[in-house]
């Protein structure tokens, strides 16, 4: 499984929550399988979404697209760090 890490700032929190759940079904359609939104202890507008993918290549090609920078934009979005990731070992304690 290959993930990616993206860390964020953002205007308004439940204002972009809006839109990232309105954009669910484009995310899905663009290879994405799971996620994980948390956020920082002491700055609720300080975002971490974690996602799994079908491949880094269909992520880098869906976030990087003008169509994701637009929707960014529209969140709230400030300065997002992504972070491509593979798979080396997982478990359960």
């Amino acid at each position: 499984m290959q993930y990616v890490l993206i860390i964020h700032e953002v205007e308004d929190y439940p204002a972009w929550k809006k839109i990232f759940d309105a954009a669910a079904g484009i995310r899905k359609e663009a290879g994405e399988r799971s996620y994980q939104v948390l956020k920082f202890e002491n700055d609720a507008n300080r975002i971490v979404h974690f996602s799994a993918w079908t491949s880094l290549a269909a992520a880098r090609a869906f976030f990087e697209s003008p169509r994701l920078v637009q929707i960014r934009k529209e969140a709230g979005v400030k300065a997002p760090e992504f972070q491509y990731l593979d798979l080396l070992e997982a478990g359960t304690l």
